[in-house]
């Protein structure tokens, strides 16, 4: 992979789609974040709506979903393709489905590493730090609506 990789962000097509994201979720969450299968597989996948990032050579790189009540979550890239602006076009895709949904607010629970990232698209942390899977969490919320 180049310093300067390409790569394409669209709208996921369940269940096509299907097992390239819970491929890239399975490496991040359950090998990597040690997620136990059962908290990762929660079934309602099919329910949700999908983002997917592929790199240059159209291997599938980074995912993550939104939910019917605008829930963002499942937001994972593969270790060697952080860093380059995948998770935030994963994230400014998933934010462009929420608007097209009539959704105003979207909500996520943000792993407390990664509140900076957030904080920078525009949401804002609220709560207190909550364990989620045996990480630190927190939520976090963004209006989409414009007053």
């Amino acid at each position: 992979m180049s310093n300067d990789p390409k790569f394409t962000v669209r709208r996921a097509r369940w269940p096509e789609d299907a097992s390239d994201m819970q491929a890239i979720r399975a490496v991040v969450f359950i090998d990597e974040q040690n997620v136990p299968p059962e908290l990762e597989w929660d079934g309602t996948d099919d329910a949700c709506l999908h983002a997917i990032a592929f790199d240059g050579d159209d291997i599938p790189c980074g995912t993550g979903r939104l939910t019917a009540d605008g829930k963002i979550g499942r937001m994972a890239v593969l270790k060697q393709y952080r860093g380059h602006g995948i998770g935030r076009a994963i994230m400014r895709q998933l934010l462009a489905i929420a608007a097209d949904q009539g959704i105003e607010q979207v909500t996520l629970g943000a792993q407390t590493h990664a509140i900076g990232f957030y904080e920078e698209l525009g949401f804002t942390a609220y709560g207190e730090i909550f364990d989620d899977a045996g990480m630190p969490h927190r939520s976090m919320r963004m209006s989409l609506t414009s007053s």
